[in-house]
């Protein structure tokens, strides 16, 4: 047969030859692994085969939920996709010139990457900015500074548009760029209340005669909306929070329909601070709704509130030895759809990572969204006596839970895959570890082939030390390999005529 003659005719030195290669393939499979996994967070082989050759293998996608019930589930599946990843403009972004410069001024570090304050620039120029701005000169001005990448030209035709007449815009971009403290940003947003109250009026009267007109009122209304929500965190950084819950509420009273702007998640935060968490459940009751989007705020603020009940009681050895009241086991199941939402959050209010200053835009349920909330809420944790000490002995219980959390989920849609890229985007990776989940410490592929890097490298140095006695065991082992074929051969041979025979194997 010629299997047999092929493996009689096999040498030392083949044996050599093929270890050796399979060395230095799988090591540098290994190499390349690593260096993916690193800059990534995944490897490249289990990515791969779960994005490409499972589908076509039959296999369930992973973004696809599998508790859906809806009789569309692929595209609600997709939409759900699509909602999770989008980037989300953070409702309680610092100031660029009275915080976030402040901090590079200090550190010589930036806080903030290209990516985040260009989507920023863009969130300008669709909120700030209409068709018809070329009718005024001021307004016409702010829209080429939107644009502007220089801050310093920013800040610049700011000041030039405000020479012609008080331009709203041009008081927004001076507050939030140009003010070095806060007092001096709500100075300049107060200026910025005036004209564009003036402005928001006028374009009301206006807003049925035409399509121009309805653009003009609801840029003016998207000023107007934004210039009240800022003065209002002002009131909160200076210490007048009462005065900002109030400017909260009637914000959302006034304009109930804009709810993009995700002002409630800056009123829960202010009635956190106050202690007031009759209101903070009364705000839940409204926004943590089924139907509506979920945020760590929400998700988090609910498990605070639940572990506020029983936390300053809590102890992990009296619940072992008595099991959880009904109590607890409300707040310890808060604390994991919490974590199931966004499982970065706890190493934060933790303090096992380093906080960082949040960035003007957040992925939800991903490491940017953890950051936010944790920078501001992390003092509401620790003021309710025992909250953080039940969050440290029963957060990790969700991993437990949910075993593959980018198959399947319990309450929320599988994971979403694409947090991590845009996570390394919005955050600063130069001095900031982008958190992964679920966490991979050394994935399977990685494992794999440096097992298989190590083992042939093991057969590599066998054979080259005792040629003989490791040809004789690779003969042996490659003919009971061949086996069964080689038995399959005979039969066939046995049944086909010998003239097909021999032109089956010429060929």
């Amino acid at each position: 047969m010629e299997v047999s003659m092929f493996l009689n005719t096999l040498t030392p030195k083949f044996y050599v030859a093929l270890t050796g290669t399979s060395s230095l393939i799988s090591g540098l499979i290994l190499i390349f692994e690593w260096w993916y996994f690193r800059k990534y967070g995944t490897s490249f082989i289990e990515q791969v085969s779960v994005s490409h050759l499972r589908p076509l293998l039959g296999g369930v996608d992973s973004s696809s939920p599998s508790n859906s019930n809806t009789s569309n589930g692929e595209a609600d599946s997709n939409r759900q996709s699509v909602s999770e990843c989008k980037v989300w403009r953070n409702p309680l972004n610092l100031f660029r010139g009275a915080e976030y410069n402040r901090y590079t001024w200090v550190t010589g570090r930036e806080p903030l990457t290209y990516y985040d304050m260009n989507l920023s620039a863009q969130d300008h120029q669709t909120f700030f900015t209409c068709d018809s701005d070329h009718l005024r000169p001021a307004d016409a001005i702010m829209q080429k500074a939107w644009r502007e990448r220089n801050p310093q030209a920013r800040i610049s035709a700011a000041h030039e548009a405000l020479e012609l007449e008080d331009c709203a815009t041009a008081y927004i971009l001076l507050a939030e760029e140009e003010a070095t403290t806060i007092m001096e940003a709500e100075r300049l947003f107060k200026q910025a209340l005036k004209a564009g109250e003036g402005c928001y009026r006028r374009s009301q009267q206006l807003q049925h005669h035409g399509t121009q007109y309805e653009a003009q009122h609801r840029r003016d209304t998207n000023v107007l909306v934004y210039i009240k929500r800022r003065l209002a965190m002002c009131s909160r950084k200076l210490g007048r929070t009462r005065e900002a819950v109030k400017m909260m509420r009637d914000l959302m009273k006034e304009f109930p329909l804009l709810s993009m702007f995700n002002i409630h998640e800056n009123l829960l935060e202010s009635l956190l601070e106050l202690q007031n968490y009759a209101d903070v459940q009364a705000v839940l009751a409204k926004y943590d709704d089924i139907s509506l989007p979920k945020s760590a705020t929400i998700c988090y603020t609910a498990a605070l509130l639940k572990a506020r009940a029983v936390s300053d009681k809590f102890s992990p050895e009296a619940a072992s030895r008595r099991g959880l009241s009904t109590a607890e086991m409300n707040a310890v199941e808060a604390i994991h759809r919490a974590v199931e939402f966004n499982p970065h959050v706890p190493k934060y209010l933790l303090e096992m990572k380093s906080l960082i200053l949040p960035p003007e835009h957040i992925l939800k349920r991903g490491d940017s969204e953890a950051i936010a909330y944790a920078f501001f809420h992390l003092q509401h944790w620790k003021r309710v006596e025992g909250a953080l000490n039940l969050l440290h002995c029963t957060w990790e219980g969700t991993f437990r839970m949910i075993p593959y959390p980018l198959e399947k989920g319990h309450l929320f849609y599988p994971y979403p895959i694409c947090t991590e890229t845009a996570d390394r985007e919005l955050l600063p990776t130069v001095f900031h570890e982008v958190s992964v989940y679920p966490k991979k410490e050394l994935p399977f592929f990685i494992l794999f082939t440096a097992g298989l890097c190590s083992f042939t490298a093991m057969l590599a140095l066998l054979t080259h030390q005792f040629p003989e006695l490791m040809g004789v065991f690779a003969k042996a082992f490659l003919s009971t390999l061949f086996a069964p074929l080689n038995f399959i051969m005979e039969k066939v041979e046995s049944i086909l005529p010998s003239s097909l025979w021999h032109q089956l194997t010429r060929i």
